[in-house]
């Protein structure tokens, strides 16, 4: 069985949202609003690529429940899945990848996606066409892991594309990569705003902007040696109040991915 990443909904999904994430990295305003309007205007919700795309997540995310019930939710998910339209599904696909093609080109779909292998066995489940007995080995994976088990075993995701998946990791972002823990878990939190109106983006911030704040005021009390760095501290401390009493627009993420940064270099030679 060959996988067709084009023609799978969640893979297509992470893949924006990677692409969106270097965009923002790397400051390039103008695709990240380019990436950003595909995301909402195509998986708005009760959309056919959103509505897709909530099963691919069901299967994904749930995990430590029990076997029965992983079962159970597996075969909700599959009566779920074919209830859906399939050509309104892959005619919104058809219009999503043609824009992706023209508006951002065909390097997006080589950007690496950490869970690729899962979504291919999701993938092969909701697909018809698929053997029954290759369906029945990545439903039993899919089950295990649910319930907390062992990952896809290897022998059953060999039939995908195995080559694609290679290539995935040599074309990994490294900038991407080198990013700390913190700053990826604000970039996908802001990335995925749209689809909650921001709420969960909104707790985070409180949370994190929190911690950075914690930090800074510890290394301004202990800091005795130059006052530059007791000034400079204080700055970033006013910045941080300031974002925590307003609304959190596009030009703060800079400014958060920065002080993430600057907490963790004082952390690390402290």
């Amino acid at each position: 069985m060959r996988h067709n990443k084009k023609r799978n909904t969640a893979f297509i999904y992470e893949s924006l949202v990677k692409e969106l994430t270097r965009a923002i990295v790397d400051k390039d305003v103008q695709r990240k609003n380019t990436i950003f309007s595909l995301i909402q205007e195509c998986f708005v919700p009760s959309s056919p690529l959103a509505e897709e795309l909530v099963l691919y997540k069901t299967l994904l995310e749930t995990k430590n429940i029990q076997p029965q019930i992983a079962e159970k939710l597996l075969h909700e998910t599959k009566a779920a899945h074919s209830k859906l339209d399939s050509r309104q599904v892959f005619d919104a696909q058809s219009q999503l990848i043609a824009r992706i093609n023209k508006n951002l080109g065909g390097d997006v779909w080589g950007n690496f996606v950490a869970n690729y292998k899962s979504l291919a066995s999701i993938n092969a489940i909701f697909n018809t066409k698929t053997a029954v007995k290759t369906r029945v080995l990545f439903e039993q994976a899919v089950i295990d892991a649910m319930a907390g088990g062992n990952a896809t075993p290897a022998s059953a995701m060999k039939p995908i594309d195995n080559l694609t998946y290679r290539s995935f990791i040599e074309k990994f972002n490294d900038r991407y990569h080198t990013l700390l823990q913190e700053q990826k878990d604000l970039l996908n939190r802001f990335i995925t705003s749209f689809a909650d109106d921001g709420f969960e983006l909104r707790v985070y911030l409180n949370e994190e902007l929190r911690r950075l704040k914690t930090i800074l005021v510890n290394v301004t009390q202990r800091e005795t040696t130059g006052t530059l760095i007791k000034e400079k501290t204080a700055a970033v401390l006013d910045q941080l109040e300031d974002l925590r009493k307003r609304e959190f627009v596009d030009a703060d993420l800079q400014k958060v991915l920065k002080v993430q940064e600057l907490v963790q270099e004082l952390s690390t030679h402290d």
